[in-house]
């Protein structure tokens, strides 16, 4: 399998340089061809033209400044990285600074649990909380062309996930800000294309791992080196 980059395109998660010679961090550094730092100004231009909109602005400053709070000890010389925040704790706060009142937990069914217990600590956090589960409004996967064979569970009407409706409720209840709570990949992709606030992830299903995609990442050449050799 080739793992070199197509140069006509960015490939930044190919980029050989040591971090600190980048050019995306170093103002000195530089790039390889494709870089998109260099290659893609125009694009770069209007990104950044964005941000003056003044809702994006400050979304993407109280972002930024949440980012560094995440980190302890910042006055230290050399700084080592020294993080101290969850993810949960970093949603609280970040929903604080950027004032919201209502957030939206779209959930799996599958994670009933650990959505009652989100919603708890959101509520003792000072939120209310509007939540709503995949399986809400039990619409049958006759609707979308599920035969029996392609369900979960076969020979009786199964009701479908169903992120548009999670999206269109939350959009109805007004919510401030919502987030995600193990939805399955693409229906994920539905909840982000019909939300109209903005969303969040706390959890990414992964029914293998616990729910952390990341451990099939990192066991990639030893125990599930068949993601990376899929043809071996």
């Amino acid at each position: 399998m080739n793992d070199t980059p197509n140069n006509d395109h960015p490939a930044c998660a190919a980029c050989k340089l040591p971090v600190p010679r980048r050019i995306c961090m170093n103002p000195k550094g530089t790039g390889p061809e494709g870089c998109p730092t260099l290659s893609r100004q125009d694009v770069l231009e209007q990104a950044n033209s964005a941000y003056q909109e003044a809702e994006t602005y400050e979304f993407a400053r109280q972002a930024s400044r949440q980012e560094a709070e995440c980190y302890a000890n910042r006055d230290q010389k050399p700084y080592i990285l020294q993080p101290t925040k969850t993810r949960l704790v970093e949603i609280c706060e970040f929903a604080h600074k950027m004032n919201y009142q209502r957030l939206g937990v779209a959930f799996c069914v599958g994670l009933s649990k650990e959505a009652a217990m989100v919603q708890k600590i959101l509520t003792n956090h000072g939120f209310e909380v509007v939540s709503v589960s995949c399986k809400a409004g039990r619409t049958s996967k006759k609707l979308i062309g599920i035969s029996d064979e392609e369900q979960v569970v076969r020979g009786r009407d199964e009701a479908m996930c169903n992120p548009i409706f999670q999206a269109k409720l939350l959009n109805h209840e007004e919510t401030d800000f919502n987030v995600l709570l193990g939805l399955c990949v693409g229906h994920d992709s539905l909840f982000f294309k019909y939300a109209q606030a903005p969303t969040t992830v706390l959890a990414a299903k992964d029914r293998v791992t616990g729910h952390n995609p990341l451990a099939a990442v990192y066991l990639s050449e030893s125990y599930y080196r068949k993601i990376t050799h899929p043809d071996s």
